[in-house]
């Protein structure tokens, strides 16, 4: 599992329907985390350590401005919001040729399940404060990032 995060001043994610593009979610100041499963993810990862640490690891990291500008606050104290939308490009394999490979991203059924509990474990944490793209969506993610604040967590380097 692999989350690429933005620390954002607020987020939007469009995506094309046959009428048209819709807003599938939208959110003030908070993160942006794009998800990705690996092919060695599977549907028993949620009831694993390793879940838990990613979703603590996201909710706890002091990338937020204190009252004196330090970064001293984790998006739970900050109050902020999340943008969560699916990235199987986050396993692209760029190491030969032009064309990535994405072998190593977790076969779709089983990316979506995880996704969509992933998502449901984040309202959890944050009620109200949570939304998300659709998985497997042509989708349009708009963003301002703050800082730019953009941090890369990777499953293997938490186990």
């Amino acid at each position: 599992m692999r989350f690429l995060l933005q620390r954002v001043r607020h987020a939007t994610v469009r995506v094309r329907e046959p009428a048209g593009w819709r807003v599938s979610g939208s959110i003030n100041q908070g993160f942006v985390l794009l998800a990705g499963f690996g092919r060695e993810d599977g549907s028993d990862l949620p009831e694993s350590p390793v879940w838990k640490r990613m979703i603590e690891k996201v909710l706890d990291l002091r990338v937020f401005a204190d009252e004196v500008g330090k970064l001293n606050l984790s998006l739970r104290e900050a109050g902020g919001e999340m943008l969560v939308v699916s990235q199987f490009t986050l396993y692209a394999d760029c190491r030969r040729g032009r064309r990535p490979s994405f072998t190593d991203a977790a076969p779709s059924a089983v990316a979506e399940a995880l996704f969509e509990r992933l998502g449901a474990d984040f309202e959890s944490a944050l009620p109200g404060r949570v939304a998300r793209g659709v998985f497997g969506g042509d989708m349009e993610v708009e963003l301002v990032n703050w800082g730019p604040v953009t941090i890369w967590l990777d499953s293997s380097e938490l186990s």
